[in-house]
């Protein structure tokens, strides 16, 4: 199980990766196309991501184990309206 370093460590990677690809597209080294498809995952990814820290916090105020906290399915973390 990731702890909150790893999952900040990786929200991190994916944010780097987010710019990276900005500036590829800015240096016409990908296409429009390119750079959409591969943000659309990263952010399913970040999202993702940002739940499992925000569960982990949750559970820890309320006296439970962060360590109960799991990665919920793409569907579920981008379909969410609460």
């Amino acid at each position: 199980m990731a702890d909150d370093t790893d999952i900040q460590t990786r929200i991190q990677s994916l944010i780097d990766e987010e710019h990276r690809l900005r500036q590829s597209l800015g240096a016409g080294e990908i296409t429009a196309e390119e750079e959409h498809a591969q943000l659309k995952s990263l952010e399913v990814e970040l999202d993702q991501a940002w739940d499992l820290l925000r569960q982990r916090r949750a559970k820890r105020e309320y006296g439970e184990s962060p360590d109960g906290a799991q990665e919920r399915p793409a569907g579920t973390v981008e379909n969410y309206l609460g």
